[in-house]
């Protein structure tokens, strides 16, 4: 790039800095406190005073731990679960001081596509690395006339203009909203994280990325701003975490690491207590049928699949509360999802879709800047435990065909050409683009619009569409997770 274009983007950053501060200054409050007990020789926790940029080196299939990483999946496993976990509590308190951060990016998943087992699968674990620790913070927003403030925050990992993987439609662009991209083109990360130095704003920035992401980042940032510092130049595993503490006024840097020394076990999280208690559906139940007797069945529609859609977890403590992210309530109910789904499902889920995390929207007068996170990251547990592929429906642009509208581009992608036929699949989606889908779907058989919509306040409903050998559709919401949403507390689990 050459600096004519690079001073103009940076400019173009800057000048979006306004809504940022305002945003920054505002979520300064910390968030919930988890104890920890540090490894001996831990550094000192990082200088409030200072601009921070702490890099938390996420795993894949060529850096990780053994155990940590799915071989057949390029996800994490339930021990790579438990380490994300356990190392969020160690950020938050041992590096950040217990302190509120001021902004979380990770990797856009779509532009680190690993082959396992044959198949290309989106790098999910950058997101999951730093989800927990995003609930351990707060942030409040306010929609003019109250303000409300939750234990969660935005993560943002949405596109730059020039870092649109191929076959990817992310809808409208959010400049403000960029993650980190993981061939970084254009030194869009670069732009990213100069442009948070050059703003100038004292606190703690996280960023979540493999170890030939974030590792090229930081070199790179140390040469640009001439810190002269001597960054790791191997890799050290999943506990290092990178900090580079800039004092504002001296223009000066110093590079810190921390071990959290996380040694997590095998096993799949259990919940602390208070326990879920399963509880019963509450929905008003609706059941349709289509067949060859009272619809027309499509030429192109898929054979023998079934497929069960799940809205996101708790995400609206307020009605116009809105970063992009589930709250902490949220947390439980994702990563009960296995627990609540065993023995539900039948057939059982062979793969696990949700909408691209890395959609972006711009704050508007009641929300933040964000990136559209918490469908990908609700159902992700379930596919940990369970040892399942998880893909990303990105060629959807889902948000361009909203209610009243048929949501046709989401209905084709997932019930015609063939492609999930004989499959069975979870996904999680936007509730009120799940009616759309499946009016659009019933359209195809020449049947109107008559599915209910979602209730804003249910969580908990599944979905479940079957299409049978001859294309025979039935839809009903007969299922649900059984997860009280009131009974979830407000703070995130311990681990």
């Amino acid at each position: 790039m050459n600096l004519r274009c690079r001073n103009s983007r940076l400019l173009a950053l800057l000048a979006l800095t306004p809504i940022m501060l305002l945003l920054l200054l505002c979520c300064r409050c910390g968030g919930a406190v988890h104890s920890v007990t540090p490894p001996p020789n831990t550094p000192a926790a990082l200088n409030a005073a200072n601009i921070n940029l702490i890099f938390v080196v996420s795993e894949d299939l060529t850096n990780n731990a053994a155990g940590d990483i799915n071989p057949n999946t390029a996800n994490l496993t339930s021990q790579g679960l438990q380490r994300t976990l356990r190392i969020a509590p160690f950020l938050q308190q041992e590096v950040l001081g217990g302190e509120n951060v001021n902004g979380i990016y990770a990797l856009e998943p779509m532009t680190h596509m690993q082959t396992a087992n044959g198949n290309s699968f989106p790098d999910m674990v950058a997101l999951e690395t730093v989800q927990q620790f995003a609930m351990l913070n707060q942030i409040t927003l306010s929609d003019g006339n109250q303000s409300f403030t939750a234990n969660s925050y935005p993560i943002l990992a949405s596109y730059s203009a020039d870092s649109i993987p191929a076959g990817v439609e992310p809808g409208p662009l959010c400049a403000a909203c960029q993650g980190l991209d993981f061939i970084d083109q254009f030194s869009d990360n670069e732009m990213l994280v100069s442009g948070i130095v050059q703003a100038d704003v004292p606190g703690f920035y996280v960023f979540s990325a493999p170890w030939e992401t974030a590792s090229a980042l930081l070199a790179n940032i140390n040469t640009l701003e001439g810190y002269n510092l001597t960054p790791p130049a191997t890799y050290q595993g999943p506990n290092y975490i990178y900090a580079l503490s800039i004092a504002p006024s001296e223009r000066s840097a110093s590079l810190i690491t921390y071990n959290s020394d996380v040694n997590p076990p095998s096993t799949y999280p259990v919940l602390s207590p208070p326990a879920i208690v399963p509880t019963p559906c509450a929905t008003p139940a609706f059941s349709i049928a289509v067949t060859a007797a009272n619809g027309t069945i499509p030429g192109d529609i898929n054979k023998t699949e079934t497929v069960y859609m799940i809205r996101h977890a708790e995400a609206h403590p307020v009605d116009f509360f809105e970063d992009g992210n589930y709250v902490a309530a949220g947390e439980w109910r994702a990563l009960d999802l296995p627990n609540a789904l065993r023995g539900k499902l039948n057939p059982i889920p062979t793969q696990v879709y949700s909408i691209d995390p890395a959609v972006g929207f711009a704050a508007s007068a009641s929300s933040t800047n964000l990136s559209y996170v918490r469908p990908a990251l609700t159902a992700e547990p379930y596919a940990i435990a369970n040892n399942l592929p998880f893909n990303l429906a990105a060629s959807v642009d889902v948000f361009s065909q909203n209610a009243p509208a048929l949501a046709t581009l989401a209905s084709n992608y997932f019930f015609t050409g063939g492609t999930f036929s004989n499959q069975t699949l979870l996904v999680a989606w936007e509730h009120e683009h799940i009616p759309p889908t499946i009016n659009a779907l019933l359209a195809t058989y020449n049947i109107g619009p008559i599915v209910p919509d979602w209730p804003p306040n249910d969580y908990d409903t599944i979905w479940t569409v079957t299409l049978d050998a001859a294309g025979n559709l039935t839809v009903n919401n007969a299922l649900c997770e059984g997860i009280n949403s009131a009974t979830l507390p407000v703070t995130a689990p311990q681990f």
